[in-house]
């Protein structure tokens, strides 16, 4: 679609997704639309950051390796395996933002276990807060627990507010777009030159904190 000369950039611009920031002790979050099911490659960019680069052999829709598409990570890293990376938008409590919950797996287990009895967790009307401990278990970065505070867990109808600030978000599957094999081979080869503009999913640096241990 053309635009107006006056309306454009003249430059691609960079999406910056706002991602919650797990803390030790007590978090409380409420999840709201669809869980994003990846598995993503963290290579170390050129201002040593972890950088996420999507894995194309996992299908999100099937959520298995169906090898369909291009693994161009395994041409350039054969030696780096994938990580579990699921994620959801939430509404954080503490700021009554929409940000981006990177589950971590146990956790996300534990979610889906307690949703047996207590009904699905994103729902506007019947849904319940998520509440949870993390724990540091040792000095290294995955030396990390997290527990599901079932108990206080409650069931509680979101406030106006609160459906305003979850219809309004950019939904999750737009936040991290998946790449096509030719955009991983892109962003690779500028890895590989000493340069990169963020992942292949359309995200930048800023996002890409990935913390060990699932």
């Amino acid at each position: 679609m053309a635009k107006a000369f006056g309306d454009t950039n003249g430059k691609a611009v960079k999406k910056t997704i706002e991602a919650y920031e797990y803390k030790d002790g007590e978090n409380t979050v409420r999840l709201v639309g669809g869980v994003l099911p990846r598995y993503v490659y963290w290579l170390k960019g050129s201002n040593n950051k972890d950088i996420p680069v999507e894995c194309l052999a996992f299908d999100r829709e099937l959520e298995k390796f169906t090898n369909i598409e291009k693994d161009w990570v395994q041409e350039y890293h054969p030696d780096k395996k994938c990580s579990w990376a699921y994620s959801i938008n939430c509404i954080d409590p503490a700021d009554g933002k929409v940000k981006v919950l990177n589950l971590k797996k146990k956790l996300f287990e534990q979610i889906l276990t307690a949703a047996e009895d207590l009904g699905d967790p994103t729902s506007y009307d019947t849904g319940w807060d998520v509440v949870f401990k993390r724990a540091k278990t040792g000095p290294l970065p995955f030396n990390v627990e997290y527990t599901l505070q079932v108990l206080r867990c409650k069931k509680r109808a979101l406030s106006q507010a609160e459906i305003e600030l979850a219809d309004a978000a950019e939904d999750i599957d737009s936040k991290y777009t998946r790449p096509t094999p030719d955009e991983v081979k892109a962003l690779l080869e500028k890895m590989a030159a000493g340069s990169h503009e963020g992942d292949a999913g359309g995200t930048t640096d800023s996002e890409a904190v990935h913390e060990l241990g699932q």
